[in-house]
């Protein structure tokens, strides 16, 4: 038993660790920043790269053709080799409800070397040229606006001098696995990058939200966007690595009025999400992979373990000490709860989730020693030349 509890005391440790020296991670109060309305807008073009996205088209394209935006304003929908029909739902959108003007265009297959959604991007960026924009709004096919949204990101962008500005769009939450997976996802992407070291200059932690990325057209020539990320399959993190690099101040918070309206509705439709990426996310390295299964079972299985363990055992300090681990992690659970209008009875369920997302790593790495890499949309992703 001496070994479970200096086991479980080591966990206890690391979350209060966590609690008070990893960013705040676990916070959700950072929202847009602080902003006043420009004495002039500035021209953007809104690239949004779609492969086979006919199905939620509707539901997220008309959101971009109503945007309330005072300067003059463009969207570039670029048709990805979509089987589905995509290029002609987003023409007869654009027919149906008017506003922003919108290109259709396809850029081809991509060139070995790219990702097809950076492909896309560049292409939709090299129509935006001919505008010479400003700032251009990069957005996924399955993202929906309110009206002010890009005014709203240019106000933030114009007052802080952000050269980035990217908002974790609120994700769907409706089935029960959503519920379960989804808020857990957000909570564990700001504790890998928390977002207030994302925007304190200075900081080496960089990273956007690929749904939601305003950037400013002089950042994205200088970081060679997207040619410098050109076979990331995790771009959004990229992106914002790259431009920090250059000198580019950048800036990542939770959305209030930016949702995805792609649906989850069962456990199979978020693994193949995050096992597609999650061992891109680990460099496609075997030791990194190992230390992450170690980490997140010492973290986030062993309090709920050591409590079982010491209860059944009669070790009341390995039952005190996961009792306690455990607590401090639910507890800073509950603001992304809350953010996302759920129950508070998930927090003490983000064991479970854990694990699940543990095995979705796994699986990831499995997929690439297979030799399925990370696959996306009908294209499967080897990983980056290193050399």
């Amino acid at each position: 038993m001496d070994v479970v509890v200096w086991i479980t005391a080591a966990s206890l440790a690391a979350w209060l660790w966590l609690l008070l020296c990893q960013g705040f991670f676990w916070r959700t109060d950072l929202r847009l920043p602080p902003r006043t309305e420009p004495g002039s807008w500035p021209d953007v073009c809104i690239v949004v790269p779609a492969r086979d996205e006919a199905e939620v088209l509707p539901d997220s394209l008309p959101s971009l053709l109503a945007q309330d935006y005072p300067g003059r304003a463009e969207i570039f929908l670029v048709d990805d080799g979509s089987s589905d029909g995509t290029g002609e739902v987003a023409r007869t959108l654009s027919e149906r409800f008017g506003g922003l003007p919108l290109t259709v265009d396809s850029p081809g297959e991509p060139p070995a070397g790219w990702t097809g959604k950076l492909w896309a991007v560049r292409h939709g960026i090299g129509l935006a040229r001919a505008r010479d924009p400003e700032f251009l709004l990069l957005t996924d096919a399955d993202i929906a606006h309110e009206p002010d949204s890009l005014r709203e990101l240019v106000a933030a962008a114009r007052t802080g001098g952000f050269d980035l500005v990217s908002q974790m769009a609120r994700l769907r939450v409706e089935s029960v696995w959503e519920r379960l997976v989804v808020p857990a996802f957000v909570y564990f992407f700001a504790q890998l990058y928390p977002f207030r070291r994302i925007t304190r200059q200075g900081a080496r932690t960089a990273a956007a939200a690929g749904g939601c990325v305003l950037l400013r057209t002089e950042a994205a020539e200088r970081a060679r966007i997207p040619d410098a990320i050109r076979q990331a399959v995790i771009d959004d993190v990229s992106l914002a690595r790259a431009v920090k690099r250059s000198g580019g101040r950048i800036w990542l918070g939770l959305a209030e009025r930016v949702d995805s309206v792609r649906p989850y509705p069962r456990l199979a439709d978020l693994w193949r999400m995050v096992s597609r990426s999650a061992y891109a996310q680990l460099r496609h390295n075997p030791l990194v992979l190992l230390a992450t299964v170690l980490g997140l079972a010492l973290v986030y299985l062993v309090p709920p373990a050591a409590l079982f363990v010491g209860l059944f055992s009669g070790s009341a300090p390995a039952a005190l000490l996961g009792v306690l681990a455990w607590a401090v992690m639910a507890g800073t659970y509950i603001p992304m709860l809350r953010y996302y209008r759920q129950t508070l009875w998930l927090a003490p369920l983000l064991p479970f989730t854990a694990l699940l997302y543990l095995l979705m790593t796994v699986d990831s790495a499995v997929q690439h020693y297979r030799g399925q890499g990370a696959a996306w949309k009908g294209r499967t992703y080897a990983a980056p030349d290193r050399g």
